[in-house]
């Protein structure tokens, strides 16, 4: 079977999705299918940073001009073209009869767009763009989400769509638990003694982070003994001003920005704990990350998290920080067994899974189109 695979605009920095693309090009290769994967080429903004305000319209050129007669070329001779995230559902139109599966990632720029966060106010040609983004959904056989909680959201937003299904997305092999001399290098990096102890957050500075709730939830903590000398770590973009000085004022806060994949996985197996209070997500990567290098997770009653965490964490209320800390204090000798749980999660998300599922649905909507 040929497969295209297309996938997203690299200048755009999206690294879960390329990251998520990858897998996906490897693990079907690995299975001895003929993979090809195409990306729109930066032809208009080769020679224009991105600060420039000319950027998001010379990378329109670029996507929305160049890129689909070379899409439509390339179709012709696949069996299936799968479009690798649903931000891209507007490429569906120039796939011809080849049969077309899309990724649905998460629904919430869609939503923020139609006003259900406040929090998240989007400007008219957002608005515009995601609109455009949801319309095209529609021209697909079938939409893969990865979680169920993005399963009921485009759901709800396309009553009326294409077929869709749950693939959750497959766990990188690197995640697993570090040994000690990588531990030690990021502990001497963010200069501990050897007996601090530290609570971990992962991610981009995006809304539904809830790095505010960390920082609070941390304040609330710190009121016990039990806390009261444990650091808290940010791994991935920096605060930014607002943030910085209410960790600040907190004290004992690190930022460890965008570490490897190296070393993110000495972070996860050095923590006390994750804290991942996120308010929304479309599946959560670090939550299957953390468990799989063998750190406890504290995360959200909500889903997908609480789907994805497979009942292996502590789970908060992430916008009341005393009651979550109260249930933290209650449940934090709970390590072990948290350690336990999370390792036999982490088999739900394997690579190989993912694969076999992937070509089961391939199958079906090629067999379907003859």
């Amino acid at each position: 079977m040929r497969v295209l695979l297309v996938t997203n605009y690299k200048p755009d920095g999206q690294a879960s999705m390329a990251r998520y693309a990858s897998l996906l090009s490897q693990q079907l290769r690995e299975g001895g299918f003929n993979v090809e994967t195409i990306s729109p080429t930066p032809v208009m903004t080769e020679f224009v940073g991105k600060e420039s305000p000319l950027f998001r319209w010379l990378a329109y050129i670029d996507k929305f001009v160049l890129f689909p007669p070379v899409l439509r070329r390339l179709s012709h001779r696949a069996d299936i073209v799968h479009v690798c995230d649903h931000s891209n559902s507007f490429y569906l139109r120039w796939t011809g009869k080849t049969p077309t599966l899309i990724t649905a990632h998460d629904a919430l720029a869609i939503r923020s767009a139609l006003g259900h966060f406040p929090q998240n106010p989007t400007k008219w040609s957002g608005k515009k763009l995601q609109r455009w983004i949801l319309r095209g959904l529609v021209h697909t056989h079938k939409v893969v989400c990865v979680s169920q909680k993005t399963r009921q959201d485009f759901e709800a937003l396309l009553p009326r769509g294409p077929s869709m299904t749950v693939i959750p997305n497959p766990l990188n092999g690197n995640f697993r638990p570090a040994p000690e001399n990588e531990v030690n290098a990021v502990r001497e990096i963010c200069k501990f003694a050897p007996e601090d102890e530290y609570l971990l957050q992962v991610g981009a500075a995006a809304w539904y982070k809830n790095r505010l709730g960390v920082i609070r939830i941390m304040g609330e903590l710190r009121k016990s003994p039990r806390f009261s000398k444990v650091k808290l770590v940010f791994a991935g973009s920096p605060l930014d001003s607002d943030l910085r000085k209410k960790a600040e004022e907190l004290g004992e806060v690190i930022e460890y920005v965008w570490p490897s994949d190296e070393q993110l996985r000495a972070l996860y197996s050095g923590a006390l704990a994750l804290l991942y209070p996120s308010l929304e997500e479309g599946f959560g990567w670090p939550v299957v990350e953390a468990q799989a290098c063998g750190c406890p997770v504290i995360t959200s009653a909500r889903s997908p998290m609480k789907e994805v965490s497979g009942g292996a964490a502590i789970l908060i209320d992430p916008e009341d920080a005393a009651g979550a800390a109260a249930t933290i204090l209650a449940r934090i000798r709970e390590t072990a067994w948290l350690r336990e749980a999370g390792l036999a999660n982490i088999k739900n998300y394997s690579m190989d899974t993912t694969k076999e599922r992937y070509l089961d649905v391939y199958r079906e909507i090629v067999h379907a189109s003859k």
